[in-house]
């Protein structure tokens, strides 16, 4: 498959966006350095940071990265090329996060609750999904994507739904007050554009799920926002929502990048609210082509109100968190054979964009074939140490 270009990759506006990164570098202290893209090169603003957790608490942030102080790395054309090959050579992208918690917020679109809800009667079954989904459409009745979660139309339909025996812990954080927030991944764990993502051995029905990024600091102020992968393992979680650990947080499971783009007066939280997210996904082994796309206008809670969810009294950040908003794409087309539904083929290639953040792009492998996780906190704070 062809690589993504400059053009395919960046926002579209990159004169005016300011992006901040991570990169790998090689030399006498091989490890991670915090990057911007300053006309067309890649300049080294660790002495800023040193982590981009310390990078987004700066009140100066935005000057900081506007200077463009730094050693330049070489042209950004290159470090994007050096991130799409099969054996990644220095300088390459990192996920743009690093000893931040990741987040993830389920159920935050009318189409994803009702394809969790199949999920959940299915019980992992992808052959039972069709039935079931013509089924539920019938017994709603109503457009999900109308109704205000925690409203008194939301809790009437709940109220309504008991009765015939249709209520689901999916319709629960869907339409009721509190929103789905759980750990998609660990600190340090995610990977960067174009580093394979992984699927557990284990799962036969799984799909991606293209997302917005929030990044927020320890106060609760988002700061910018990228792309993301949710992996998700249907089969996995439809079996049991206690499962959501191993449907979710697996070896290459989450993917974020490439680049957080920072909050400015070019970009800001209406932008994401106005964000339509694309997908495609191109099979390596069966010409498999699949795309769709993800309206921001259409997620059933507010972004800053699923900021809210997660930060507060009840719960700090020290560090800072990613967020990842929810998607309502669920691929649905059937690939396997009539009535089978979407699920990946190993090789698959997944690029999720939007033209004010760019483009994310991961093929797909095996979590337990691809290579382990090995850098960690401890391994982060004796680099920083050496350098």
């Amino acid at each position: 498959m062809e690589l993504l270009s400059l053009t395919d990759t960046l926002p579209t506006d990159l004169d005016h966006a300011l992006l901040v990164g991570r990169v790998w570098l090689d030399g006498t202290h091989p490890g991670p350095a915090l990057v911007t893209v300053h006309d067309g090169n890649v300049i080294d603003i660790t002495e800023f940071g040193p982590t981009m957790a310390d990078l987004l608490e700066r009140d100066d942030m935005l000057e900081v990265v506007r200077r463009a102080e730094g050693i330049s790395l070489g042209s950004i054309e290159v470090l994007l090329a050096n991130s799409q090959q099969a054996q990644p050579q220095a300088p390459y992208l990192l996920a743009p996060c690093d000893v931040q918690a990741v987040k993830a917020c389920g159920v935050t679109f009318a189409v994803s609750l009702l394809e969790r809800v199949i999920e959940e009667q299915a019980g992992g079954d992808p052959a039972k999904a069709v039935a079931l989904r013509d089924d539920l459409q019938a017994l709603i009745g109503t457009d999900l994507s109308k109704i205000s979660p925690g409203s008194v139309e939301a809790m009437a339909l709940k109220t309504a739904l008991q009765a015939r025996g249709g209520w689901s812990q999916y319709m629960e954080v869907g339409i009721g007050p509190d929103a789905e927030v759980f750990t998609k991944a660990q600190p340090l764990s995610s990977v960067g554009f174009g580093t394979p993502v992984g699927l557990h051995a284990s799962s036969q029905w799984n799909n991606p799920e293209p997302e917005i990024v929030l990044a927020v600091d320890s106060r609760g102020q988002v700061r910018g926002a990228t792309l993301g992968n949710d992996v998700n393992l249907r089969d996995v979680e439809g079996r049991s929502a206690l499962l959501l650990g191993k449907a979710k947080d697996n070896n290459a499971s989450c993917s974020i990048g490439p680049f957080i783009r920072l909050f400015d007066d070019h970009f800001d939280i209406d932008s994401v609210r106005n964000c339509q997210v694309s997908l495609r996904i191109e099979g390596k082994d069966d010409d498999f082509l699949l795309q769709g796309e993800s309206d921001m206008r259409e997620i059933s809670r507010d972004p800053l109100d699923l900021v809210r969810q997660t930060i507060g009294a009840h719960h700090q950040y020290p560090d800072g968190f990613m967020l990842f908003l929810g998607t309502m794409f669920s691929p649905i087309k059937d690939r396997d054979g009539k009535g089978q539904g979407f699920t990946h083929h190993l090789g698959d290639r997944v690029t999720i964009s939007t033209p004010a953040l760019g483009a994310l792009v991961n093929s797909v492998g095996r979590s337990d074939q691809l290579p382990p996780w090995t850098y960690g906190i401890r391994e982060l704070m004796r680099h920083l140490a050496r350098r």
